[in-house]
């Protein structure tokens, strides 16, 4: 399997750092309560008394998908929707662990995490532009079309994975019970976007070694390198 952008993103996003980490051998079954509790943390000191737009990370993703043609009041970048949820309810969700964990460090990044389940993908994923036709499950249940020119994360089956970027992940990769190898991506587009995305993955693979066992593969991509083939 493969993830990669295409060239096309790389010309108009030369600012974009791609992180992306492949692990097998997640489950349901594990705590991971300390470590949420430690980067959400981290998460309520960056925000203080302010709100989460005037982080760096988030102005970044708001100016991306101005460029988008996309409205980022109206359209949020993953880790920006996480943050105002916390901001006013002061903790997430429990969903799954592996969900929780990645949850807690995007709010402790502000960094958008994506975790896909790789059974549910044909092929790979490619980050590229829609051309209209792709099939998107919405947790709804309800099947979308991406709009053409749309940013998605496509698989070699034409199902968009994600749509608009960093805005919503596809139900039909979502991480449930079952889920056992997962691809993780993580993309930001701030000054000092490199070296807080590498920390960002050694965070992500010391806690998925602490709590799974398992020892990840991981690789921050670029124009010179833009394939991860796992």
């Amino acid at each position: 399997m493969y993830f990669r952008h295409a060239e096309v993103i790389w010309r108009d996003y030369p600012e974009l750092v791609a992180g992306v980490l492949f692990a097998d051998g997640v489950s349901r079954d594990a705590n991971v309560e300390s470590l949420v509790g430690r980067y959400s943390e981290v998460a309520r000191q960056r925000l203080g008394t302010g709100t989460e737009s005037e982080l760096p990370e988030i102005q970044a993703w708001r100016r991306a998908f101005s460029r988008m043609g996309l409205k980022p009041t109206q359209y949020r970048c993953a880790s920006e929707a996480l943050l105002r949820r916390f901001r006013k309810e002061g903790a997430l969700p429990r969903i799954h662990p592996l969900i929780d964990l990645c949850n807690a460090i995007s709010l402790a990044y502000a960094i958008p995490i994506a975790v896909i389940d790789t059974a549910n993908v044909a092929g790979g994923i490619e980050v590229r532009h829609a051309t209209g036709s792709e099939r998107y499950l919405a947790f709804s249940g309800e099947m979308e079309h991406p709009d053409a020119g749309e940013v998605i994360f496509a698989d070699a089956e034409e199902q968009a994975h994600a749509r608009r970027w960093t805005n919503r992940q596809s139900a039909l990769s979502g991480v449930r019970d079952s889920t056992a190898s997962v691809l993780i991506v993580t993309e930001a587009m701030h000054v000092g976007a490199n070296d807080d995305v590498r920390r960002l993955l050694g965070d992500l693979t010391e806690s998925l070694g602490e709590v799974w066992g398992v020892t990840p593969v991981h690789t921050v991509l670029a124009p010179e390198t833009p394939v991860f083939e796992f």
